[in-house]
């Protein structure tokens, strides 16, 4: 029975040997590679990526990395596309093929339809004397010396070496487009960076009657039961405008009970804290909590160009949202 310690070599040595093979991978970076790109960019359709077994899974994989990243692709299976499925490639794409040995029976049936189409051939292959690499217009070699399997058979070097070359394409593809965060959140709006880089301000603060406010002649036992009742842990006190002249938190009602202020007698403007920090409705809100993380503060009103309150929000606020 093996051991534990050879289990953890053997995995190590896996490793270690697609880690060299990834090294080496860089200097493949060459002039086919950027004529591929100047391809891709030139290109009025869509990427189709196509590979059989394991390089399909790896194509898949690819596909999904060039359409969030800036690039419309999907995936096409040769089998598939030679039973009507190709079809689904029109003048103006680009077909990615992967083939380690250049030779994919499934995907050289189909070369002579897309070459009649006019459609441009990228390829990674690992043989430069293979018939893919002769028919591509752009041969990126993804060779490796030898695969991870023992037997030198199962592929596993070689298709994390053409996984990495996809990377390595769609990020310089994304770089040359001007691809922005702002662009990637898009392409993903119910993930967490979707919601940190599409949502504003004015997608989570409270409004209208739910803005705990008071006006500045206010006692200040008014100014709590208006904090209670509106449950932000704050309230904002106003001029006769509605603009901010002040804040009073929870923070602020320690200090007033630490100071001994006579709670019944005391007016807000007296215990307030004035010229709070503020926010936009338009700022983003993940700029906000940045903002509050910085002034380590848990809240905050919203307001307007004439400083007249529109809204406010607490850290909580911005957790329910998914923004923290």
């Amino acid at each position: 029975m093996t051991d534990r310690s050879t289990f953890q070599q053997l995995g190590r040595a896996v490793i270690e040997l697609e880690a060299g093979a990834l090294g080496a991978l860089a200097g493949r970076v060459d002039a086919q590679f950027a004529r591929a790109c100047e391809i891709i960019l030139a290109a009025a359709g869509r990427v189709i990526v196509t590979g059989m077994g394991k390089s399909g899974h790896i194509g898949g994989k690819i596909a999904a990395t060039l359409a969030s990243t800036g690039t419309p692709s999907f995936f096409v299976h040769p089998g598939e596309a030679s039973h009507g499925d190709l079809g689904m490639i029109t003048p103006g794409d680009v077909v990615l093929a992967i083939s380690n040995s250049g030779e994919t029976a499934e995907i050289l049936t189909i070369l002579p339809i897309i070459k009649r189409m006019g459609v441009k051939l990228v390829a990674f292959i690992g043989n430069h004397d293979s018939t893919l690499a002769r028919q591509a217009d752009a041969a990126i070699s993804v060779a490796v010396e030898r695969e991870a399997c023992p037997h030198n058979l199962a592929p596993t070097a070689s298709t994390t070496a053409a996984l990495a070359m996809g990377d390595a394409l769609a990020v310089t593809l994304l770089k040359s487009r001007g691809f922005t965060k702002e662009d990637f959140a898009r392409s993903h709006p119910a993930g967490s960076l979707g919601r940190r880089l599409l949502l504003y301000v004015s997608d989570v603060m409270h409004t209208g009657d739910a803005i705990p406010l008071v006006g500045e002649d206010a006692a200040l036992r008014e100014a709590l039961l208006e904090m209670t009742g509106k449950g932000l842990g704050m309230t904002g006190v106003v001029d006769g405008s509605n603009r901010l002249v002040g804040i009073f938190t929870d923070g602020d009602l320690r200090r007033v009970f630490n100071r001994g202020v006579d709670m019944n007698s005391a007016k807000i403007a007296e215990v307030m804290t004035r010229a709070p920090k503020t926010t936009r409705a338009d700022r983003l809100a993940a700029e906000t909590v940045q903002l509050m993380r910085a002034l380590k503060i848990n809240g905050l009103f919203v307001v307007d160009d004439d400083n007249r309150v529109v809204g406010a929000l607490n850290m909580h606020d911005l957790l329910r949202a998914g923004v923290v």
